[in-house]
């Protein structure tokens, strides 16, 4: 067993590990550690813990001191840099005429080196931009470009659900999501509908699949063929959050599909869910996004 402290370095961000040393700390805690960028700042969200050896992602590194308030002046001091930074950037992005946005500017904790973050729809060649930035902040310069997800977590926003973007107030990492997860879930395979304000799936498809999942298992599906109180059918509808079936049954082939629910139905051939032609065309259109 080894004992660590949980350390975030954004508001939304990942939970790092750090090892405290013997010291006792407690959430919301300023620390000063050592990174693989350098010092930096960060608190503490995970109180001291006894973790499984095998937990521990190595190498673990130590909490180099508690933040003290000349740690926390020169932190605000790098905010404000950042933003003049950001300016300063930009200024040089159109003197170039280079086709990036700029995202987000991140002074390092001792100021050893900047990170611009931007967004482009290729590669760049950013060396003359480098080398003239380096010019006016003599200190190393990354620029590291990232994909729209990341861009709408950093820069945030609204999403369609009027509400703040999840990636931006509380997902730690984005989910992997899929096109198969809007139609298990019987949502419109519309781009507009089950997109983000990034353009890509949403990341709120994940949330509720564990629970579709569970009820597509034990619910007949569009296509099955199933043996009701009536006789055999074929389901041609599912209402899956109800458990109902609309079945058409063999006896009855111009009649009115009947409803029944799912307990009343036992399932004699499984069917499939399948995509319509237009329900094709949208997740091609999703999937060359």
């Amino acid at each position: 067993m080894t004992e660590i402290i949980g350390i975030r370095f954004k508001d939304v961000g990942k939970i790092y590990s750090f090892d405290p040393k013997g010291e006792t700390y407690t959430p919301k805690e300023r620390v000063i550690v050592e990174t693989a960028r350098g010092l930096e700042l960060g608190y503490v969200v995970l109180a001291n813990r006894m973790v499984e050896d095998e937990e521990i992602v190595p190498p673990l590194k130590p909490i180099v001191r508690r933040a003290a308030e000349k740690d926390i002046t020169q932190d605000l001091e790098n905010r404000e840099k950042e933003a003049q930074a950001f300016q300063v950037c930009k200024k040089k992005i159109e003197e170039h005429s280079l086709e990036m946005q700029l995202v987000n500017v991140e002074y390092t904790f001792d100021r050893n080196k900047i990170l611009f973050h931007f967004t482009a729809d290729g590669r760049i060649d950013f060396r003359e931009l480098v080398r003239d930035l380096a010019s006016v902040f003599h200190t190393r310069i990354e620029l590291r470009q990232i994909g729209v997800r990341d861009e709408a977590k950093m820069v945030g926003g609204i999403g369609i659900c009027g509400c703040a973007l999840c990636c931006n107030t509380f997902l730690e990492d984005f989910h992997s999501v899929s096109i198969k997860m809007a139609k298990e879930q019987s949502l419109s395979l519309s781009p507009i509908k089950i997109s983000g304000t990034c353009g890509r799936l949403m990341c709120c498809l994940k949330y509720e699949q564990a629970a579709y999942e569970d009820l597509l298992a034990n619910t007949p599906q569009h296509g099955s063929i199933v043996k009701t109180p009536d006789g055999t059918g074929k389901v041609v509808d599912v209402q899956l959050l109800r458990g109902n079936l609309k079945v058409k049954l063999d006896d009855m082939p111009d009649a009115t599909p009947r409803c029944y629910h799912k307990d009343q139905c036992r399932c004699l051939k499984k069917g499939n869910i399948r995509l319509t032609p237009e329900e094709q065309a949208a997740m091609k259109e999703l999937d060359e996004k």
